[in-house]
């Protein structure tokens, strides 16, 4: 399984399906290993990311970490936890401000490969709405607030959470029920698995 998953990340990190369409070029963050129990999928990378190639190396990724109650060491082991978003390339911007959605073409076209690595997984993240729509489907509550109330719902397999960039404070503000109710049962879950 080794020697596929390397063959399958090195397709991956050499994939331009989408190079026309990326306004700084090609260059696909995931962070894969079977051994893994947790997989966070999120959104695509922002421009941090980029240019480091690094996931989740940016503030969203300290507030993430800090809801999982990890540090970067634990985070970054890919032996512990997997890390493959909607789109794997920095989307660019909107015309009125923020990044731009991940690229549609990516999650179809690599998600279900490289899901197929993850044998041992126990639990997956899916943060924000983005990967919310993709991976609950019809399971998806009308709004996101919606969705993170419901998050038994979606267990054990899911673990939803809105994305914790800097937009996500005044949400966090307005509902204090998810950091009182929600990321204890999140941190104690992760603890067992890590």
């Amino acid at each position: 399984m080794k020697d596929g998953l390397e063959s399958l990340l090195k397709e991956v990190r050499e994939c331009r399906h989408c190079d026309k369409d990326l306004p700084l070029g090609p260059r696909p963050v995931v962070q894969i290993s079977p051994r893994a129990k947790i997989l966070i999928i999120g959104q695509a990378p922002g421009t941090k990311v980029h240019q480091t190639g690094i996931p989740w190396n940016d503030p969203s990724g300290d507030r993430l970490r800090e809801w999982m109650g990890i540090e970067k060491d634990i985070f970054y082991d890919p032996e512990k936890i997997a890390i493959m978003p909607m789109g794997f390339c920095y989307p660019g911007r909107l015309d009125k401000g923020g990044d731009a959605p991940p690229r549609p073409e990516c999650a179809p076209l690599w998600h279900n490969k490289l899901l197929g690595t993850l044998p041992n997984l126990s639990i997956t993240l899916l943060v924000g709405q983005y990967a919310q729509k993709y991976y609950l489907g019809k399971k998806k509550k009308k709004t996101l607030t919606e969705t993170v109330k419901a998050w038994e719902e979606y267990q054990p397999d899911y673990f939803v959470t809105p994305h914790p960039s800097w937009r996500s404070a005044m949400w966090l503000k307005k509902n204090p029920w998810f950091d009182s109710d929600v990321l204890p049962i999140l941190r104690n879950r992760v603890q067992k698995l890590i």
